[in-house]
């Protein structure tokens, strides 16, 4: 099955633990208002960027040019799959009306502070201002796709932020589950107390760690999945009713892999996970009569 992909790791890694699956254009770290009002590479630097790939794609961003990848490669594929990890970040927008996407690789190599310096002002995801350009550009991207007529191919990938790690079972948001975790923060902090004291420290210094313990790593994922989730809400429900096909997975079904190969986070999943979401995009691959045999890499 020769697929498309406007999006991120999500997608990626979907697509490399499945056999069938041929990657044949990959559109990442690129928001969809760069499809509308793309900045341009001339005065963006780009030099502490080594890797190929990072060049490539915030290129691509700057360029704007996230549907022509898509329309190049447009009778090969069977199906594109868009999901909104990387709006995650924002997007940088010139005092001229133009954008960058505020990606890792933009903050890397300090094109995002040079910017700022500039004029630039980052827009934040989730913020009326952003989700209003979004629509704009979301818009923009399916409409370019229906006249390359690729639209009927087109699938979301609507999975929701993973708040526990593999073998956790999954954080309730009840009044009696907060107890529980205040109590076991109040049991970290006292037994942090403990030990200054036992080392010669005096009471203020034992007391203040007491207080201002941290969050443990799981709790810290759980409070990043439920806060990002509840921001893409209102941009999954927009994006649900636009696209041909959805595939969805609630945070409570899927499960940070703690051994991703790009480490922990709460959009790195359990290979289980992916195997899940590929059955579902093969379904909706049977259900419109594709999935050629043989592909072209990119």
């Amino acid at each position: 099955m020769n697929i498309a992909i406007f999006g991120s790791c999500v997608s990626r890694d979907t697509c490399e633990l499945a056999p069938d699956a041929a990657v044949v254009a990959y559109v990442a770290r690129q928001s969809v208002t760069s499809l509308v009002t793309p900045h341009g590479e001339e005065d963006v630097e780009l030099d502490e960027l080594n890797s190929p790939f990072q060049v490539r794609m915030v290129t691509g961003d700057l360029e704007g040019n996230g549907v022509d990848r898509l329309v190049e490669v447009a009778k090969k594929i069977d199906l594109v799959l868009i999901d909104l990890v990387d709006e995650r970040r924002g997007f940088w927008q010139f005092p001229d009306g133009t954008t960058m996407t505020n990606s890792i690789e933009i903050e890397l190599c300090g094109a995002g502070m040079r910017s700022k310096r500039k004029g630039a002002r980052l827009v934040e995801f989730g913020t009326d201002e952003h989700f209003e350009a979004w629509q704009v550009g979301f818009s923009a991207l399916l409409d370019e796709m229906k006249r390359a007529e690729i639209w009927d191919r087109s699938v979301l990938l609507d999975i929701e932020w993973a708040c526990a790690v593999a073998g956790s079972p999954h954080p309730e948001n009840t009044a009696s589950a907060k107890l529980g975790r205040r109590w076991r923060k109040m049991q970290r902090g006292g037994r942090e107390a403990t030990r200054r004291l036992s080392r010669g420290a005096g009471v203020g210094e034992a007391a203040r760690h007491f207080r201002n313990v941290g969050r443990t790593e799981t709790e810290e994922f759980a409070d990043r999945a439920r806060q990002a989730n509840a921001k893409y809400a209102r941009y999954r429900e927009f994006a649900r009713g636009k696209v041909a096909a959805v595939v969805s997975k609630q945070s409570h079904e899927v499960r940070i892999d703690r051994d991703h190969k790009w480490g922990p986070q709460p959009f790195h999943y359990r290979d289980e996970d992916y195997f899940s979401i590929f059955d579902s995009i093969r379904a909706r691959a049977a259900a419109i009569g594709v999935g050629r045999e043989g592909s072209e890499q990119e």
